[in-house]
């Protein structure tokens, strides 16, 4: 049986630390599914599509990562897909709040899948979508902070 692991996130857009931990996962299982979520909660700056596209053009040389977008519930995904665990990143204490009661909650609807916690690389502790689009919106250098592979892309998106 292949061991899955499905990372899902909003990926609005997707930083240096969500590859630092979709890689570092990439690394621990067979296979490993980007989910991008529609998000009903948050108001994406990009198009679903577009934050897909980011995410295909990141790992497109990277073999056993694939990048599906979805709206839902992520373990009713998950469990569609036949994933084994969720990896979730975790930043802060902050972060890790959130993601418990995520966790309990999926566990609950699902007993089957796991959920792991990968701590981040203390490179991108302080790194957020949020952060860059805050710095790219005054035109500030986003560069490190994302992926060179979508940078020119975002620095568009937020001409003045």
């Amino acid at each position: 049986m292949e061991n899955i692991a499905l990372c899902p996130g909003t990926y609005d857009p997707i930083t240096e630390g969500h590859r630092d931990v979709i890689n570092r996962s990439a690394r621990v299982f067979d296979k490993v599914i980007v989910a991008v979520s529609k998000s009903n909660r948050k108001k994406p700056v990009y198009s679903l599509a577009q934050r897909v596209e980011f995410a295909k053009t990141v790992f497109k040389d990277t073999g056993n990562v694939e990048v599906i977008s979805f709206d839902g519930l992520m373990i009713d995904i998950a469990a569609k897909l036949h994933v084994n665990v969720i990896v979730k990143g975790l930043r802060a204490i902050s972060d890790f709040e959130n993601e418990f009661q995520m966790a309990q909650i999926n566990k609950k609807l699902n007993p089957e899948i796991e959920t792991m916690f990968l701590v981040t690389n203390p490179l991108y502790a302080y790194l957020s979508s949020s952060a860059v689009k805050e710095v790219a919106s005054f035109n500030g250098c986003i560069s490190g902070l994302v992926p060179k592979e979508i940078e020119a892309d975002i620095v568009e998106k937020f001409k003045k």
